[in-house]
């Protein structure tokens, strides 16, 4: 029982920080995005690179403090797969064939069973 109970402690973390993981590629994708929005529409505004270059400014920032959020989740990441080692319960887990994190989504292969 305890044993479950600790696998399954290990799964629900495993699983929010490829959650994580995820959600902050979609926001970096998401910015990226805007910042070729912001530049076509000020373009098509015929705006000044002055007049602009402060918004410019303000999201290179975010971008930049995201990317940094991007390698503190995947140190988090790496620290909790080498504390794994430490935990009894958690040494022998694994989460598939090859990889020992969920997969992304938190999609889980199905059981198989025999049929007769």
């Amino acid at each position: 029982m305890r044993k479950q109970m600790i696998e399954n402690a290990a799964y629900e973390v495993a699983t929010q920080v490829r959650a994580v993981e995820e959600s902050i590629e979609a926001a970096l994708i998401q910015l990226a995005e805007l910042q070729a929005r912001m530049c076509n529409a000020r373009g098509a505004m015929n705006a000044g690179f002055v007049t602009t270059h402060a918004a410019f400014e303000q999201l290179a920032a975010t971008t930049s403090g995201l990317v940094a959020a991007r390698g503190g989740i995947a140190n988090c990441h790496a620290a909790l797969a080498a504390a794994k080692q430490s935990i009894p319960g958690l040494r022998t887990v694994a989460w598939g064939d090859v990889d020992e994190c969920p997969p992304p989504g938190g999609v889980q292969a199905p059981d198989l069973r025999v049929v007769a």
